[in-house]
């Protein structure tokens, strides 16, 4: 394999946490010049790191790849979830508010074509696209996605929800997708459009699920779940407040947060702070330091996560030592934010509409 592809294969495998497949992949990068990749979102309410930073430093790898990548704002998926009580206008301000979020931390949006759901909708082809995968689907097999709207299959669903994953599938077709590039809680929806690319004469999309950013509260003890429904349960939520760092969080807020986080002791696994080290601080930096008093070891400083994982499970690192400079490199990291929407004005107005909803 030469380099160049070598390069390109590396910066998308620190993306996914699972690949299906990395045959596929391989086969991909060496044979296709222009790939496209895709991700997508429901407009809803406010965002989070996990949408704002996480899903940034994910998307400026596929650039750096050379990868086109194509932002799906669902707006009608939103609608259809009910979100903003099914306000079509709210889901879609919500959108432009998420893609502000993003100019605001610096993400090249130049560099990505924005596409509302709301407008590929209009086209007659993508409800034939919809029902032809419908066809090929079952009821079954389709409430099994329902992982995938934040949705259980035991709950009720509307006779709209049951529409959802069929539209997620026909959006990958109907975007001429070669990589669908989406969280973990996504999966089955990309399996269903693999499964279902062949009968209809689609290309199968490679699917590239990224990690899931733990929310800041202990996890939930479940019996009988899957390792990746454990990691979907655990993800961070809007839905509490207290469990999620929020992109325009002020300083104080995410400091009095992070003290209050779980951490437990001498434990990587199902530990956020070390999460947000891992995949966003030293994405963004090249060292940590840690800053205590000399009675207590005096300051440390790592050049990666390997070494401070390895101190923390040792006992060497204490979540007292941990939580203040997770904190203040967040806040750091999430100050070029708070200044975009204190000075412009129209993304400050944006903001203010989406968030009284």
């Amino acid at each position: 394999m030469n380099p160049n592809l070598n390069k390109k294969l590396d910066l998308i495998k620190q993306v996914g946490e699972e690949i299906i497949t990395e045959n596929d992949l391989n086969e991909l990068l060496k044979n296709k010049k222009k790939i496209i990749a895709y991700d997508g979102f429901e407009p809803s309410g406010n965002i989070h790191i996990a949408q704002g930073l996480l899903r940034a430093i994910n998307i400026g790898k596929f650039l750096d790849a050379g990868i086109s990548f194509k932002m799906f704002i669902a707006d009608w998926h939103a609608w259809l979830n009910n979100k903003f009580g099914g306000d079509l206008d709210k889901i879609k301000k919500c959108g432009d508010y998420f893609i502000e979020v993003w100019k605001s931390y610096g993400l090249d949006t130049g560099k990505i074509s924005f596409v509302y759901s709301s407008d590929i909708v209009k086209n007659r082809d993508y409800w034939e696209l919809v029902l032809a995968i419908s066809r090929h689907s079952t009821i079954k097999r389709t409430l099994r996605c329902s992982q995938i709207m934040g949705r259980a299959e035991s709950m009720d669903l509307s006779t709209a929800q049951l529409f959802y994953p069929c539209m997620q599938a026909a959006d990958i077709f109907y975007l001429n997708i070669d990589i669908a590039q989406l969280g973990m809680d996504q999966r089955k929806a990309n399996m269903l459009a693999r499964e279902i690319a062949p009968k209809l004469g689609f290309k199968t999309p490679v699917a590239v699920h990224h990690h899931m950013l733990a929310g800041l509260l202990p996890p939930k003890q479940e019996e009988n779940i899957s390792a990746i429904e454990k990691k979907i349960s655990q993800k961070m939520s809007k839905s509490n407040p207290m469990s999620a760092i929020f992109m325009t969080d002020d300083e104080a807020i995410v400091n009095k947060k992070i003290a209050k986080a779980y951490c437990p002791i001498k434990q990587a696994q199902d530990n956020p702070i070390l999460e947000y080290l891992k995949y966003i601080v030293f994405e963004k930096q090249k060292n940590f330091r840690i800053e205590r008093p000399q009675k207590y070891g005096g300051n440390f400083e790592f050049e990666n996560y390997e070494k401070l994982e390895k101190d923390y499970i040792e006992g060497i690192v204490h979540p007292a030592d941990l939580k203040p400079a997770v904190a203040k490199s967040l806040n750091k990291l999430l100050e070029p934010t708070r200044k975009y929407f204190k000075e412009n004005t129209k993304a400050k107005k944006l903001m203010n509409e989406v968030l009284r909803n």
